[in-house]
């Protein structure tokens, strides 16, 4: 078929929608109808003025909307044929006219009877040159936009900051109001969408251009839940995994689309008029969406070439974001087998109290090598242990469980602290693949009142005395365990009922770039209510010490003599 016969066609059909829908009186529906043909169209009232010209009109003539709507045929370039479209205005009869740009057909529309305006339709694309020229400045600026977020966009794997990152780059340069929402974890599937009864998302990014903020009080913020309506662009496009657009809508029109009331009222106030919501696929497995929303005359809405970015764009944030849940989940299976092995220090002997803490770092190494046991001892004692396996990740953990099992084994023989230390630093030297551990044995024995005390490498202990600053108490400082150094010695100092026996590993104390003497001495400045239940002492302590992200696991053990 000859490409002008076709054309004639596509003329035809968008007359027909176009009186079609400007029956309805809808501007909207207008633009939905006539915005993504791939065939440039525009149309003007009895009067020979330009009303509307969809983005296909816009590129093939190079006319900006500016140049076009409102404005009086005469004064554009197509005031040429303004003789031609008389004519077809008085008897109806389409006609064909090259003026100012490509050739068009043009024909009368018609509402009850009565001439109502003129559709132009394209008969001819943009020259190959400047087609070919538009196509190839189109890839050099989405190649060129999607190398700029591969910097600000998955710095992190934390999914709330990758969807922020997200949401800021595409504000202002794709959209004046970005949201992100991501699926509750397990409802994804891996055929590219997501079975509907549709779970609440949870909100975890919104952009908008500064002047929007005072009216969006309405929109359900970050760590919100929405509800996406059925129906909805969002609803749809996680329903189908193919992006959703919808443009040039009234405040009537953005009822359908928009994810729920919140949403709805947030659009109306702030003028929204073109949404395009894009799914968030990766590894054929779906995350959640991307809503962009524009402002009512800042554009045509979106066009193709938009979605086709934000597609891209879309895609590779959710290879990000897809990243972060997957480490997400696999640090979550990591802690609780730590916690599995890290269980509750075994009984002591009825004269001691007892209370420990375990806190996991806020790093992304969430696994660490801290624990902390007791093991009961003939004649009324008991030895406390705390220890730090060098490093983070499951394998710490297993090493940890490990070198908890041989303390164990090694403990039951009732030798010497120090000497418990020596047997420990000969089993782990002998695994090659055994990691290094700093170590801290305590043996309390109240029926003679003594503390023994005995360290492979690790933190002092500290002594806590109501109405006194705490004590932090010189012990021997042998090697790490694993080394197969040995050299362990012991102290011992006087226990008395009033004092709490602190232990503790580094994560409470250290701070990056500090000497480690300040870190300690700011714990020995600390005046801790050693009356009180040890949990609460522990809980103060932690309040005046542990840093808001910390970056090491933290492990407390404290202990206080009963009073009989």
């Amino acid at each position: 078929m000859h490409p002008q016969a076709s054309g004639r066609e596509a003329a035809d059909a968008s007359a027909e929608a176009a009186a079609a829908a400007l029956a309805t009186g809808s501007t909207e529906l207008l633009g939905q109808v006539l915005g993504q043909l791939p065939v440039g169209v525009g149309l003007l009232d009895p009067d020979l003025r330009w009303q509307y010209v969809n983005p296909a009109f816009v590129l093939a003539t190079g006319l900006s909307q500016a140049d076009l709507v409102g404005r009086p045929l005469a004064g554009t370039p197509q005031a040429a044929a303004a003789h031609t479209l008389r004519l077809v205005l008085a008897d109806g009869r389409p006609r064909e006219a090259a003026a100012g740009g490509p050739r068009a057909r043009y024909q009368r529309l018609e509402l009850a009877g009565r001439p109502a305006g003129l559709i132009a339709v394209l008969l001819e694309d943009a020259r190959p040159e400047d087609r070919s020229r538009h196509d190839l400045e189109q890839a050099r600026a989405r190649l060129a936009m999607l190398h700029a977020a591969a910097g600000p966009i998955g710095t992190t794997l934390d999914i709330d900051t990758t969807c922020t990152e997200l949401a800021e780059f595409t504000v202002p340069g794709l959209a004046d109001l970005t949201t992100v929402d991501v699926l509750p974890p397990g409802s994804a599937e891996r055929d590219g969408g997501t079975a509907l009864g549709l779970p609440r998302l949870r909100r975890t990014a919104v952009a908008c251009a500064p002047d929007l903020r005072p009216h969006l009080d309405a929109l359900t913020r970050p760590g919100g839940t929405v509800r996406h309506r059925d129906g909805s662009a969002a609803a749809r496009s996680l329903a189908t995994g193919r992006p959703v657009a919808a443009n040039l809508l009234s405040d009537a029109g953005l009822a359908a689309p928009a994810a729920d009331a919140a949403d709805l009222a947030a659009y109306r106030a702030a003028g929204i008029d073109s949404l395009l919501v894009v799914p968030l696929t990766a590894r054929g497995r779906l995350s959640g969406v991307l809503s962009l929303a524009r402002l009512r005359g800042s554009s045509l809405g979106f066009t193709e070439d938009d979605i086709t970015l934000v597609e891209d764009l879309a895609g590779r944030a959710a290879v990000s974001i897809d990243n972060a849940r997957r480490y997400a989940h696999s640090q979550d299976i990591a802690l609780e087998l730590q916690r599995a092995l890290l269980a509750e220090p075994g009984n002591p002997h009825p004269n001691l109290e007892l209370a420990s803490r375990y806190l996991a770092s806020g790093t992304t190494s969430v696994v660490g090598g801290d624990w902390y046991e007791t093991v009961r001892l003939p004649f009324g004692r008991t030895l406390l242990v705390i220890g730090d396996v060098m490093g983070h990740g499951v394998e710490a953990a297993v090493d940890m469980s490990n070198y908890r099992s041989m303390l164990r084994y090694v403990a039951a023989m009732d030798l010497p602290p120090h000497r418990i230390l020596r047997q420990l630093d000969t089993l782990i030297s002998e695994d090659e693949a055994a990691r290094p551990a700093t170590c801290l044995l305590a043996l309390a024995d109240p029926g003679r009142g003594r503390w023994t005390f005995s360290s492979a490498g690790h933190l002092p202990p500290a002594l806590i005395v109501a109405g006194e600053p705490t004590e932090l108490v010189t012990v021997p400082t042998g090697p790490p365990l694993g080394t197969g150094f040995g050299g362990y010695e012991q102290a011992t100092r006087d226990l008395l009922p009033e004092q709490v026996l602190l232990l503790y590993t580094d994560g409470l104390v250290e701070r990056r770039g500090e000497d480690i003497d300040a870190s300690l001495a700011r714990l020995a400045g600390l005046r801790l209510p050693a009356t009180g239940a040890l949990p609460g002492l522990l809980d103060a302590l932690l309040g005046e010490l542990a840093p808001r992200a910390a970056e090491d696991d933290i492990a407390l053990l404290a202990a206080r003599v009963r009073r009989r």
